[in-house]
């Protein structure tokens, strides 16, 4: 089976570095313009420098956003930035809009061009339109079955690399491109300033009685019409893998570095052992990590061609797990200082995550603040915490708790 990368968010610097280290082959990052998510902390030019270094230093690619649909009042400033980022070293530049892929191949020549999801590829003419254009990657539409991206890469040139979506929030608009947002809230989807509006409940009012709201109802929830599920895609890699795919790709920049770290370890130790196991089923083990972030319900979107992308009861996450700590220091014998990041009490049931290991269970029997004094709960964001570790924890690991605890 041959070496498939994983891909994966970084919306800020700390994401990034969580990301690497739980064993992302590649990230896709954006600057402070151009972006399709702006909710995100992104990287001004010296954070793109630090950043995409980091990246290289461990052997990672940086792949940058430039996949909004600008308007001509802001196609000035993009030669400049273009040039500036090639300059950062990134090693591919992701382009939804014909004119960004003329200037890119202008003013960044050096870099490759990878096409969006948002260009909406579902057949081998349109890949090999762009490839002819000079783009070495076609991020796929997410509309496609696993038959029809095994019949695209069998038509496709083989130079034309294929990226696919394994992993993350699915919008009920074609590729994205919805317009509810900007109607709704004046927020240009297309434009990285996406309002979400879809994870609402509607009511429909009939027109010669304003003001009389009827509820769509499917059951005693309602009905949530537009909201999509998740996608989850673990439980499924071979398939998936032998449509003959070069990427998959991690949705969430938005989301934590928490996120990142145990979406991005779990598909990296699932893509590990099916290269060993290629026809064995995965570890309950790996598989239960995605569930221990906050989620929708999960689904395998349109992969299977049924409609099980749609969430018609509720636009609730699940949240049952939360990060509680950020291992500092540890020695050997675990002795270790922690960074609370949520609130944990002494004796309560705690894991420890680290890049590439099983999650470990433990409970803490002692504790201490940063002055040394015994206490018997962490309550307070950001506060120095001293305690025993049931094993050395590599650096980047991390503490979680059960929120039912």
């Amino acid at each position: 089976m041959k070496k498939v990368e994983l891909l994966a968010p970084a919306g800020d610097l700390e994401k990034l570095r969580y990301a690497v280290a739980y064993g992302a082959d590649a990230v896709y990052l954006a600057g402070r313009q151009y972006g399709m998510r702006t909710a995100s902390g992104n990287f001004d030019a010296q954070a793109l420098r630090v950043a995409i270094a980091h990246c290289h230093l461990n052997g990672v690619k940086a792949f940058v956003t430039v996949n909004t649909l600008p308007r001509d009042d802001e196609m000035a400033a993009l030669p400049d930035y273009l040039a500036c980022l090639q300059e950062c070293g990134a090693d591919a530049l992701i382009v939804a809009d014909l004119g960004v892929l003329a200037l890119a191949k202008r003013y960044a020549p050096k870099v490759p061009i990878h096409i969006s999801t948002q260009t909406s590829v579902v057949n081998a003419e349109s890949a090999s339109m762009y490839h002819d254009l000079g783009a070495s990657r076609v991020v796929l539409a997410r509309e496609l079955t696993l038959d029809e991206i095994a019949t695209l890469r069998a038509k496709a040139p083989r130079s034309l690399e294929l990226e696919a979506f394994v992993h993350g929030a699915m919008c009920v608009s074609y590729s994205g491109r919805c317009l509810l947002s900007n109607f709704m809230a004046g927020r240009d989807s297309n434009r990285g300033a996406c309002a979400q509006l879809c994870r609402w409940q509607y009511s429909v009012v009939e027109e010669k009685r304003p003001g009389l709201y009827m509820p769509v109802e499917q059951d005693e929830h309602g009905t949530y019409i537009f909201n999509a599920n998740d996608l989850s895609m673990i439980d499924h890699l071979p398939d998936l893998l032998n449509t003959g795919i070069d990427s998959l790709k991690i949705e969430g920049r938005v989301k934590t570095f928490y996120y990142a770290a145990v979406v991005t370890g779990a598909y990296r130790r699932a893509l590990d052992f099916h290269a060993v196991h290629p026809c064995a089923s995965l570890p309950q083990s790996i598989a239960d990590e995605v569930l221990k972030v906050s989620h929708r319900p999960y689904s395998q979107g349109l992969y299977y061609g049924d409609r099980t992308q749609v969430r018609l009861d509720s636009s609730e996450y699940l949240r049952e797990w939360e990060v509680c700590a950020v291992v500092e220091q540890c020695a050997q014998d675990g002795r270790a200082v922690l960074r609370q990041k949520n609130r944990f009490n002494l004796g309560e049931p705690l894991e420890m995550i680290s890049p590439g290991r099983e999650a470990v269970a433990f409970t803490l029997d002692t504790m201490m603040n940063g002055e040394g004094e015994a206490i018997s709960a962490a309550p307070h964001p950001h506060m120095e915490v001293r305690a025993r570790l049931p094993v050395e924890a590599p650096p980047m690991s991390l503490v979680r708790r059960k929120n039912n605890t």
